[in-house]
């Protein structure tokens, strides 16, 4: 194929014309599967490099609405909990001839801004409740557990580090209920907590101090399979909010 009528040039031009210039978007989309917390990457076509999805600006829409349609595209979900974490808006990011040529894109081609801002957004999701479709520029939109993520494009693996460290800083005024099904057990909650904050919590305090916060509501059914006693399903109780 011709350089010039490579798909990714004709992206990029669109972009250029409808999109706002020097401003883009990066999402860390956040799942629990496996009581691992995990979050979604892409991979680019032709080669073995992953990154974060991303994308840019519409000058019709808000950044905003730009961050929801970036998460959509991905995970296929409507209704989405986002939170705007930081700007990255360093001089250099990242280097730009080392990044593109690992892309294999003929980015020499287009006209492309030496600084780009980009406003990271992370979004809670429930893991079985995501179809990961890769974008045209991608061949493959999975999971990856968030210890285990290899290096990445641009300044991502930077982007990933940022946004768990502010889920981390927010998370007692996080609805973390998103990362979770509707019913779960105590024990699938304590892991979660354990694995967002990146340490052990006390079994007996962690239920003690569940049941006193009256967020939970017990339902009848048990967890079915586990090798020990069948532990009751919770679900959290619903908010007027």
């Amino acid at each position: 194929m011709n350089a010039y009528n490579h798909p990714a040039i004709q992206y990029y031009q669109d972009v250029s014309e409808q999109c706002i210039h020097y401003l883009s978007i990066d999402g860390v989309i956040f799942g629990f599967h496996e009581n691992q917390l995990k979050v979604l990457l892409l991979r680019w076509k032709g080669t073995t490099e992953w990154s974060l999805p991303g994308g840019f600006i519409r000058k019709t829409e808000s950044v905003d609405v730009a961050a929801q349609r970036v998460v959509r595209e991905r995970t296929g979900l409507d209704e989405l909990y986002l939170q705007q974490f930081h700007v990255f808006g360093e001089a250099e990011r990242y280097d730009q001839a080392d990044t593109w040529a690992r892309t294999k894109l003929p980015i020499q081609q287009v006209n492309w801004s030496e600084r780009t801002i980009s406003i990271g957004y992370y979004a809670l999701v429930e893991y079985s409740k995501v179809v990961p479709t890769p974008d045209f520029l991608t061949e493959e939109c999975c999971w990856w557990n968030v210890d285990d993520i290899p290096p990445l494009l641009f300044d991502h693996n930077h982007i990933v580090a940022v946004a768990l460290s502010s889920l981390r800083r927010q998370f007692a005024d996080q609805p973390i209920s998103h990362l979770l099904p509707s019913a779960f057990t105590v024990p699938e909650l304590q892991r979660l907590h354990e694995t967002i904050l990146g340490q052990p919590l006390d079994a007996r305090n962690f239920y003690k101090k569940l049941m006193a916060s009256g967020t939970l509501e017990r339902l009848s059914e048990r967890r079915a399979g586990t090798p020990h006693k069948a532990p009751y399903l919770y679900r959290f109780k619903p908010t007027d909010i």
